[in-house]
C-alpha cells in the first residue's frame, strides 16, 4: 500500500515518521524542502503536487493547520481531490470544523474515493512513538480498510461514527485541554504568590482528585520554563472558538468557552499567534510579578513508553451503529 503524507509539522512529521519507522511505502510533501529532505534521507519518496501524490498513492493523508489550508490543498487545480478515483482513501488528520471536514468528504466521495477524518489526541510525544490516540469518523468500509495504518500511527484507534463526528469529539476533547491549561495557569500562579514550593505543589495536585493528563504533561514544561509543548496560542484559539461555534449553531450559550476564546485572543494579542500555549501563564506572572518555575522539570515532554501495536478500541452499548 502506498501511502501520502501532506503536512510535516509539529505532529503531521511524527505521525509520518511511525508510518515510515515501520515500513510503509512513504511519499511525502510540505511547503518547507528541508522537513521533505529529511524524509526523503530516511528512506521516503516526494512528489511534485497534491495532485501527482494522489495519482500516484492507495492513501493520501493530509495533517494541516487550518481548514483553510486544508481546503487549497484539497481543491486547488493541482490539489488531492484532482488526482483521486475510486478505491482510494483520504484521511484527514487535522482538527478542523465538522461542517468543513462534511462538505469536502463529499466532493471526495464524488471521484469514488472514501474520506475519513482522523485527528489525533494525546499530545505530540505520543506522536512521535506512535503511542496516540486517534479517532476516525467514516463508513465501516473506510474505516476497515484504513486500519492498518491508522493502528501504526496510534495506539488507541476509536471509529467515532459517521464522517465528520471524529472532528467534533476532538475540538471537544481540546477544549477540555485548554480549560485545564488556564485552570492549571491560575494554580500554578496562586501557590506562587502565597509562598508554596513549586516541586511540592506539583506533586501535590499530582497525588490528588486534581490530576489530570494535561497537569502531568504542560504543567512540568511550565515549570522547567521552556513552556515547549509543541503547539501554539493560534491553535488553541482556532480549536476552542470551532466548539464554540459548534454550540452557538445549536441556539447553546456557553459560559466558560467564550471567557476561553477571549483569554487566548489577549495572550495572541500579547505574545504573538505563534507563541507557545502554555505561555499563557505569562498573562497571570505578569499580573503578580512573579515567575512560576521549579527544579528539575524536563524541557519537553518525551513518551517513556514503549512503541505497542495498535488497536481497535470497542465501544460497549453504543447505539449509532
Amino acid at each position: 500500500m502506498k501511502v501520502g503524507f501532506i503536512g510535516l509539522g509539529n505532529a503531521g512529521g511524527k505521525l509520518a515518521g511511525s508510518l515510515l519507522r515501520n515500513g510503509f511505502d512513504l511519499t511525502v510533501l510540505d511547503l518547507d524542502n528541508s522537513l521533505v529532505n529529511e524524509f526523503i534521507d530516511r528512506g521516503a519518496s516526494s512528489s511534485s503536487s497534491p495532485r501527482e501524490m494522489a495519482e500516484l498513492c492507495d492513501v493520501v493523508i493530509t495533517c494541516l493547520p487550518s481548514p483553510k489550508a486544508c481546503s487549497e490543498v484539497m481543491e486547488s487545480e493541482d490539489g488531492v481531490i484532482a488526482g483521486l478515483k475510486e478505491g482510494k482513501v483520504w484521511l484527514e488528520m487535522s482538527t478542523t470544523d465538522e461542517a468543513e471536514i462534511r462538505r469536502i468528504g463529499t466532493i471526495v466521495e464524488s471521484t469514488g474515493a472514501l474520506p475519513i477524518d482522523c485527528p489525533v489526541s494525546g499530545g505530540c510525544h505520543r506522536a512521535d512513538t506512535g503511542n496516540i490516540s486517534i479517532f476516525a469518523g467514516c463508513k465501516r468500509e473506510a474505516f476497515d480498510k484504513a486500519l492498518p495504518i491508522l493502528k501504526t500511527m496510534g495506539r488507541r484507534v476509536l471509529h467515532t461514527g459517521d464522517l465528520g463526528t471524529a472532528s467534533t469529539l476532538k475540538v471537544m476533547t481540546n477544549y477540555l485541554a485548554t480549560v485545564n491549561l488556564v485552570s492549571i495557569s491560575e494554580a500554578l500562579t496562586t501557590m506562587k504568590v502565597l509562598g508554596m514550593d513549586m516541586n511540592v505543589t506539583y506533586e501535590a495536585i499530582k497525588a490528588s482528585s486534581g490530576n489530570s493528563f494535561v497537569h502531568e504533561t504542560e504543567s512540568q514544561v511550565i515549570l522547567n520554563g521552556s513552556r515547549d509543548i509543541s503547539f501554539t496560542m493560534d491553535l488553541v484559539s482556532k480549536d476552542v472558538g470551532i466548539f464554540n461555534e459548534l454550540a452557538e449553531r445549536k441556539g447553546l450559550e456557553l459560559e466558560i468557552a467564550p471567557m476561553i476564546v477571549n483569554i487566548f485572543k489577549d495572550g495572541e494579542k500579547r505574545y504573538g499567534s505563534r507563541e507557545l500555549s502554555p505561555n499563557i501563564i505569562k498573562r497571570l506572572e505578569e499580573r503578580a510579578d512573579v515567575k512560576v518555575l521549579g527544579s528539575g522539570f524536563p524541557s519537553e515532554m518525551i513518551d517513556e513508553e514503549p512503541e505497542e501495536k495498535g488497536y481497535e478500541v470497542e465501544i460497549q452499548n453504543r447505539k449509532d451503529n
